[in-house]
């Protein structure tokens, strides 16, 4: 196998949902598993792996767009609204 890229880590990553956060994670930390812990593209893996578990305590990874206020009229009533870079606390 050809060693991992960053577009390898972006591919595994980039159609991420809270529900399959932890999933990926392993794949990601697998697909590195065999660079130099000082290799760039493990250091980046790492990154992506850290988003990960806190979209797996998130409702989304909110990377793009504003968010909406919580002041909002109904946002109590939101179930989740926890990006992943202010998930909720782990329990």
């Amino acid at each position: 196998m050809a060693e991992p890229t960053k577009d390898d880590v972006d591919a595994l990553v980039g159609p991420a949902t809270p529900h399959f956060a932890y999933q990926l994670r392993a794949r990601v930390l697998e697909l590195v598993e065999g660079l130099p812990e000082n290799h760039e593209v493990r250091r980046y893996a790492n990154e992506k792996a850290e988003l990960l578990d806190r979209l797996g305590y998130a409702s989304s990874k909110a990377e793009e767009g504003r968010r909406e206020a919580t002041t909002r009229l109904g946002w109590e009533q939101i179930p989740s609204a926890a990006p992943a870079d202010e998930p909720l606390p782990k329990q």
